[in-house]
């Protein structure tokens, strides 16, 4: 017979023995109550209502949902982010950069003393002058020896002078530059705060010190000249130095020697040498050498034979073999008229003429 606590027909078979039940360490405590999802209501609820047994419960709510949450730390990340953008920009402000300053440019004519010595053979001008000795073509410019500046390693130094003999290859001993029919090839080595100048030089060239295509590059008029010989004779120096902590600089100073002839007058017709000596600044600062580029910030050219009583801006009108100088000299310069640079003109010595 079973005990008290079993059922008439005993411990179901699989149940726990010894009367005891799976159920009685659960605790039907009062919260335990609350907390179920389904209650049943009450015998009066269901009279007056005619509602169902039991009802369900909406789940208590403990603290914020999950998507609140979610929205709370994403705003709080956005806020955070905010602060810390503020105080600390990852992105540097650019560098203000120097612009370039204005080449300044004087070009003296040299007036020979008598009539302008020559034959049809240049090799034997040459050999008669003081440019028998020099070199040939760019081997006259050649690249000094250099060495790093406090604040530039040696690749940068290399780097000013070779980007400044590049320019003076071009300006001075280019065929297509000096007969006048290229521009380009120097100007896509000045730096580009100096493309303004340079471009009104060649538009509207004026004797201002400031805007004569003769201060950037060496042309002869095509009209008057035309090289007897493309070999041209060159000798000069090329120096580096360090301005300052943010600027490199390179002087120039090189002699060129030019045979030329009539325009139009054939191999025949009788040549004379044409002197040049340029003296180039060149400044460069980082992005310069970066970008293989130079200002060019003074020009002084002492070139001749020619003509004091010539315009020497646009193209340089040489005298030629068998001419001598016009009388008078440059047109007269006003003192007061701001903007305008003082004409000089030079006089050609006997000793830089080829003994003919």
């Amino acid at each position: 017979m079973g005990g008290p606590g079993d059922p008439p027909e005993g411990t179901p078979e699989g149940g726990p023995g010894g009367g005891e039940d799976e159920y009685r360490s659960v605790v039907f405590d009062e919260s335990f109550v609350r907390a179920a999802r389904l209650q049943e209501y009450s015998a009066q609820e269901r009279i007056s209502d005619h509602a169902p047994a039991v009802r369900r419960v909406a789940p208590l709510r403990r603290g914020l949902s999950r998507q609140a949450l979610v929205l709370v730390l994403l705003i709080a990340v956005a806020f955070g982010t905010a602060i810390y953008m503020g105080v600390r920009h990852p992105y540097q402000s650019p560098a203000v950069q120097e612009t370039a300053e204005p080449l300044r440019m004087t070009v003296i004519p040299l007036a020979p003393e008598g009539r302008v010595p020559g034959t049809a053979d240049t090799a034997y001008l040459y050999e008669r002058s003081p440019a028998a000795q020099f070199k040939t073509g760019a081997e006259g410019v050649p690249l000094p020896a250099s060495r790093r500046t406090a604040h530039f390693s040696d690749s940068q130094v290399v780097s000013a002078l070779t980007t400044a003999k590049d320019y003076i290859v071009r300006s001075a001993l280019d065929p297509d530059v000096l007969t006048g029919r290229e521009v380009r090839a120097v100007r896509v080595l000045l730096a580009s705060d100096q493309l303004d100048q340079f471009d009104q030089s060649f538009a509207r060239p004026t004797a201002d010190g400031r805007h004569a295509p003769t201060g950037w590059l060496v042309r002869f008029d095509p009209s008057r000249a035309e090289l007897a010989d493309r070999r041209v004779r060159v000798q000069g120096t090329l120096q580096a130095a360090e301005a300052d902590s943010s600027t490199l600089e390179v002087t120039a100073d090189h002699t060129f020697v030019y045979a030329l002839r009539p325009a139009g007058a054939g191999d025949k017709a009788e040549a004379s040498l044409f002197t040049v000596r340029r003296e180039l600044h060149f400044r460069f600062d980082r992005d310069d050498l970066r970008l293989h580029q130079a200002q060019l910030v003074v020009s002084y050219v002492q070139a001749g034979p020619l003509s004091c009583a010539e315009d020497s801006t646009n193209h340089l009108r040489p005298l030629l073999a068998g001419q001598t100088a016009k009388e008078g000299g440059p047109a007269g310069t006003d003192p007061y008229a701001t903007g305008s640079a003082t004409a000089l003109c030079g006089s050609l010595a006997k000793s830089a003429q080829p003994r003919v």
